[in-house]
């Protein structure tokens, strides 16, 4: 028997946990909320799945992000989570879409970082973050949709795990495989200071 996790964010692969230990007190369960369903929406559309039940699943969350919290089941963490966003949760129903595109082989790189992008920008709107330039750029690299260098700008703290998440694919995001102190450092900067 599975020991179930204590903790919503216990479930999280390792980079998501690092880059949620850098977001506000305030800020963290809406940080926790998108980062549940990205990574429900990747378990649901890997690879080597058949296509008609990647369709079937992603259905079932794109038809939960259009209703109302109050009607969601009480026993999926995702969505539970979810009711930090305020009822701003439907902004994330392109980010489904994004992925069921990308499960079907259809070529939608593009589509796929403009719905990051766009996850992104609603999340700051929840989290009262009014200056989104920098949380674009950021968000494209990590789509990998941008190659800036270092220069994206500083986000602002409550927007820091993504300052995490972006240092964190400039790295390869295989911090806890022996990476060099600098690129460790890199990420605690990006955290610290949001660049």
């Amino acid at each position: 028997m599975s020991k179930l996790p204590s903790e919503p964010a216990e479930t999280l692969d390792i980079s998501r946990r690092i880059a949620l230990a850098y977001a506000p007190a305030k800020a963290r369960p809406a940080w926790l909320a998108l980062f549940m369903l990205e990574q429900k929406l990747a378990e649901t559309a890997r690879p080597g799945r058949e296509p008609l039940m990647i369709q079937l699943r992603l259905s079932w969350w794109r038809d939960r992000l259009k209703e109302s919290g109050a009607a969601w089941p009480v026993s999926e963490p995702a969505l539970a989570s979810l009711r930090a966003w305020n009822g701003q949760h439907g902004r994330l129903v392109g980010l489904v879409d994004s992925w069921e595109a990308r499960a079907l082989g259809e070529d939608q790189e593009d589509e796929f970082a403009q719905a990051l992008t766009n996850a992104y920008l609603a999340l700051a709107e929840v989290l009262a973050v009014r200056d989104t330039g920098a949380i674009e750029a950021h968000a494209r690299h990590l789509a990998g949709r941008e190659t800036l260098g270092g220069r994206r700008g500083a986000l602002p703290r409550a927007m820091r795990p993504l300052a995490v998440l972006s240092a964190m694919r400039d790295s390869g995001g295989n911090l806890g495989k022996g990476r060099r102190l600098v690129e460790f450092l890199r990420v605690v900067r990006a955290g610290t200071l949001g660049f």
